[in-house]
């Protein structure tokens, strides 16, 4: 396994709750890392978690698949440390 990939099934066993702060850095770099730039069309403004999310993925916009990886790591020891 990669460093990127233990840390993707470390956070789901994480005992520390992440606040939603962290939470969408977590999922905007994950997405980056994991599909890259955000293509896809912005939720309407009703979909407050949906917007929240894309909103996330879409800061890391330009950001190459490596860094994201890296800095999606190294938030989650971050958050480990936290336990």
């Amino acid at each position: 396994m990669t460093a990127f990939e233990d840390a993707a099934a470390a956070v789901k066993t994480l005992t520390y709750n992440p606040n939603n702060d962290e939470l969408l850095a977590l999922y905007g770099l994950f997405k980056q890392a994991t599909v890259g730039d955000n293509t896809t069309a912005k939720p309407g403004m009703l979909e407050l978690q949906a917007g929240a999310k894309w909103g996330a993925w879409t800061k890391n916009q330009g950001m190459s698949k490596a860094d994201a990886e890296a800095q999606y790591v190294a938030l989650v020891e971050s958050l480990k440390a936290k336990q």
